[in-house]
C-alpha cells in the first residue's frame, strides 16, 4: 500500500543480519565496540585509498552474509553505491560475487535508499534475499571532492569529516529480525546553499522534508518513535533539522540523533562531526541495530541524507541539491 510518498510493506521484510567495518579514527568513538572490524591502518593493506574503500565494502557484504549463516548462492541481489565517480567501490566489490548487482547513487543517503529498494523487491516477492550496502573513505572523498591530503589544506569550521567505514545488511522474508515497516521516498530539495564545506546546512532541509512527509503519511506523532536517526548532518545540520520540523509543528528535539554528531569521540574537536555514505551505514549497522536487537529501541526512523553535488557543478557555481530517504524500523 502507498499513501503520499510512503510505501507500507504488507509482508514487513526483515533485517536478519548486519555488519560494519570502521577506520582507526572512527573506532575511538561510540561505534568502536559494536563494529565487526576496526582498522589500525586506514590503507587496509592496500596500495590506494580507493582500493581500501572497496575492500571495506566487500568485507562488510561478506560478513553480513556470513553472520546470517548464509552462502553467496542464497543472495538474489546486491543493492549498493558509494561516493566515488561511477560508484567504483560498489561496482568493483560486486565483481567478486555471482549474484546480480543494482548500483544506486544518492550520495550519503545511499544506505537508506538501498534498504528501501531492497525491501520493495523482497516485499513484492521478486527476490527472496537482498543485501543493502554502502561505504566511504575520508582520504578518497577528500581527493575527489576537495583537495588531496598532501596539500594540507586548512579545513573551515563548518566542515565535516568523511567517515572511513562500510556497512551492510541482509534483508529477507523471515519471522525473526528487525522489521522494515515502511519507507518514505524523498524529494530533491535545494535551499540555495553553495558552500561545499557546509553539508549540514545544505542537507538539513531535505531531511526535514522527508521526515515530516513520513509523519503526515503515517498519521503518527514523533513521540511514537524511540529515535529519529539522521545520517550525516553534523552539529549544525542537526540543529537546523530540529528547528525546521519544530516550525511545522513536529517536535523531534528529544528523540533526534544524528550519526555524524555521535560517530567520533565527543571530546575531540572534529568541527561539525562526520559525514559520508559510510557515516550512517556504520552507525546503523553496528550501534543502532545492535541496540534494537537487544530490545533497547523498539521503533526507529532512519533518515540518511545526501548532497547531490559534483566537483563540476560546484566549480560552475551551482547550489547543492539534496535528498533524504526514510526507512521505518521496528521490533
Amino acid at each position: 500500500m502507498k499513501k503520499g510518498n510512503t510505501i507500507f510493506f504488507k509482508n514487513k521484510p526483515r533485517i536478519t543480519s548486519f555488519a560494519a567495518i570502521c577506520g582507526s579514527k572512527e573506532k575511538e568513538g561510540i561505534i568502536g565496540e559494536y563494529a565487526d572490524i576496526t582498522l589500525e591502518d586506514d590503507m587496509y593493506e592496500e596500495s590506494t585509498f580507493e582500493k581500501a574503500e572497496c575492500k571495506m565494502l566487500t568485507n562488510a557484504i561478506s560478513l553480513a552474509i556470513e553472520k546470517g549463516s548464509l552462502k553467496e548462492k542464497d543472495i538474489d541481489v546486491l543493492v549498493s553505491g558509494d561516493l566515488l565517480n561511477q560508484i567504483i567501490s560498489a561496482s568493483f566489490a560486486a565483481r567478486d560475487y555471482n549474484f546480480p548487482f543494482l548500483g544506486v547513487y544518492s550520495a550519503c543517503s545511499t544506505m537508506s535508499e538501498s534498504i528501501m529498494l531492497s525491501a520493495m523487491m523482497v516485499d513484492a516477492g521478486y527476490v527472496k534475499r537482498a543485501v543493502a550496502a554502502t561505504g566511504s573513505h575520508f582520504a578518497s572523498a577528500e581527493r575527489q571532492y576537495r583537495f588531496p591530503l598532501e596539500q594540507g589544506t586548512t579545513r573551515p569550521p563548518q566542515s565535516q569529516w568523511t567517515v572511513t567505514g562500510a556497512g551492510s545488511c541482509v534483508i529477507q522474508s523471515a519471522t525473526e529480525g528487525i522489521k522494515i515497516s515502511s519507507a518514505t521516498m524523498g524529494r530533491v530539495c535545494d535551499f540555495g546553499v553553495t558552500d561545499v564545506n557546509n553539508m549540514g546546512a545544505a542537507m538539513a532541509p531535505a531531511a526535514a522534508d522527508t521526515i515530516m512527509q513520513h509523519f503526515k503519511d503515517t498519521g503518527r506523532d514523533p513521540d511514537e518513535y524511540d529515535m529519529v536517526l539522521t545520517g550525516d548532518l553534523g552539529v549544525l545540520g542537526s540543529r537546523i533539522v530540529k528547528d525546521l520540523c519544530w516550525e511545522k509543528g513536529y517536535d523531534i528535539s528529544d528523540i533526534h540523533v544524528d550519526c555524524g554528531e555521535i560517530v567520533y569521540k565527543v571530546i575531540e574537536n572534529e568541527f561539525q562531526g562526520g559525514s559520508g555514505a559510510g557515516c550512517s551505514a556504520v552507525v546503523l549497522n553496528s550501534y543502532v541495530l545492535s541496540k534494537m536487537r537487544a530490545g533497547l529501541y523498539k521503533r526507529v526512523l532512519f533518515a540518511a541524507t545526501g548532497a547531490l553535488l559534483s566537483t563540476i557543478s560546484s566549480g560552475q557555481g551551482e547550489s547543492i541539491p539534496c535528498i533524504s530517504h526514510v526507512v521505518e524500523l521496528e521490533i
